[in-house]
């Protein structure tokens, strides 16, 4: 019996070209000024650093943290503080109306029934859990954030590392065969899996040949059955 349902945002729940092509960009051009706007506020100053230890850099200067910054964001990286810098940006353009966040209809469909049900929903994303909550709280659907009992994020590990999802086990309190884990990436199952959770794999386009794990197109033909 499935107790809980830990879920992934880009791909799954939300189209991958609303991060790739609105807040991908947003950020990307907002960064720079962001930074140096804030270079001195606490909480920046502390991922600032952090940048600084993952470039092994620790004088590095503003504008070469910067320059990381932006290379990160070429290349997708899913690093701590960048995930974290971006999802304030995010926050300003979320707040002042410059976008909603897109969430499948079927899936804002199926949360919503889980809740109802009792089940206890959690998401886990590479993006920050603040991100994570604005993405949520601002959607096309309205704000769904009452959905949720809990967010990770890449603060608890990489998302293909057993680890993070013995993590998730731990932190849920529950037997892992009683969690759901949802994701498009397989590697991401696998690593649930082993860490003896249950998965279902959401594929928008093309079934993937590489998956052992359920494969389904929409919330709607999950089951919460033990696993097939």
């Amino acid at each position: 019996m499935i107790k809980a349902i830990v879920t992934d945002i880009e791909g799954t729940t939300s189209d991958i070209r609303f991060v790739h092509q609105v807040l991908f960009p947003y950020a990307r051009e907002r960064i720079a000024d962001f930074v140096r706007a804030t270079a001195q506020d606490a909480e920046v100053m502390v991922l600032l650093n952090d940048v600084r230890t993952e470039m092994d850099q620790p004088k590095a200067s503003l504008d070469e943290v910067i320059a990381e910054l932006l290379r990160w964001i070429d290349e997708d990286r899913k690093a701590t503080p960048l995930k974290a810098l971006q999802g304030m940006i995010w926050r300003h353009g979320y707040v002042n109306g410059d976008f909603k966040s897109h969430l499948y209809e079927d899936a804002v469909n199926g949360l919503q029934a889980w809740h109802q049900a009792g089940i206890r929903l959690y998401v886990y994303s590479s993006g920050s859990v603040a991100a994570q909550k604005l993405l949520f709280g601002y959607s096309e659907a309205g704000d769904l954030t009452p959905l949720f009992s809990g967010y990770f994020d890449t603060k608890i590990g990489a998302k293909r590392e057993v680890a993070a999802y013995q993590t998730i086990v731990r932190e849920l309190a529950l037997p892992a065969e009683q969690i759901l884990f949802l994701s498009d990436i397989h590697q991401e199952l696998d690593a649930a899996e082993a860490a003896g959770i249950q998965t279902c794999q959401l594929i928008r386009g093309e079934p993937d040949p590489d998956s052992h794990h359920r494969q389904v197109s929409r919330f709607d033909d999950i089951s919460l059955t033990a696993k097939e």
